[in-house]
């Protein structure tokens, strides 16, 4: 498949948002997902050269938040293994999955979800006390990685803030510290499927290389900013990536009816 230099100027400042917000909170699949379709780029190899991009530009800032001290390294491999097993799965199984389904679940999810952030103000700004014993931390990150990587599998958007809330609300973390680990995890979950779409031939390099590089410069930058605000400046990020996604699924879904 050609590709025009339209193509690349529609998708190319999108991706680098995407990557922004990626770093920060999760949920540019939102935004560079939709930007391949829009350039006329077909579904399957949007999906794929879609997560050959983002994975790079993840790399980046997993590595931003692995140096400053923000990734617990342990309970994150163990959710990375996790990730990379189900998104595998997931991405095998993409064809099988009903997009209606996945609209009707995050329609019940997502607004609890932000009713969840907004009633409670003190959300993510210290980690709450766990005493889980080591194998059941473990066991947890492990479950964590696995359900939400098999989400990215299939649909992907949203996937960083899933991880965030998760290791929040169930690991304790603090924001900063799931954050960093959620990247890890993502970057997993991202391999894992890249690893099915690159073997099918579903990659259009000549617009995933340059897409790349705006990925891994949006996820710089928003992991820098992201780093040095903390929690005041992840968590609004947060709800308003959650309130873009239900507006997004729940318009897609109209549309469908």
């Amino acid at each position: 498949m050609q590709i025009t230099a339209t193509q690349i100027f529609i998708v190319c400042p999108l991706v680098f948002l995407a990557g922004f917000v990626d770093s920060a909170a999760g949920g540019g699949g939102i935004i560079s997902l939709p930007a391949y379709i829009f350039a006329g780029v077909p579904i399957h190899v949007a999906y794929g050269t879609n997560k050959f991009a983002m994975s790079l530009g993840t790399s980046v800032s997993a590595y931003k938040y692995y140096r400053s001290g923000n990734v617990l390294i342990v309970p994150a491999l163990f959710s990375a293994a996790g990730a990379f097993a189900g998104s595998w799965l997931g991405a095998r199984l993409v064809m099988v999955l009903s997009e209606k389904v996945l609209s009707y679940s995050l329609m019940v999810l997502l607004p609890g979800v932000v009713l969840f952030l907004l009633l409670n103000r003190g959300f993510g700004k210290e980690s709450a006390s766990r005493d889980y014993s080591k194998s059941v931390l473990y066991a947890l990150s492990v479950l964590i990685g696995l359900a939400v990587g098999a989400y990215d599998g299939f649909f992907g958007p949203g996937t960083g803030t899933f991880l965030t809330l998760l290791f929040t609300a169930v690991l304790g973390f603090s924001l900063l510290n799931a954050g960093g680990n959620a990247r890890v995890c993502n970057l997993a979950s991202n391999i894992g499927a890249l690893v099915v779409y690159v073997t099918g031939g579903k990659i259009l390099y000549a617009l995933a290389l340059p897409a790349a590089l705006c990925a891994i410069a949006g996820n710089y930058f928003g992991s820098r900013l992201a780093i040095k605000n903390g929690a005041k400046f992840i968590r609004p990020l947060i709800i308003a990536v959650i309130v873009l996604l239900f507006a997004k699924i729940v318009i897609d879904f109209a549309n469908t009816v």
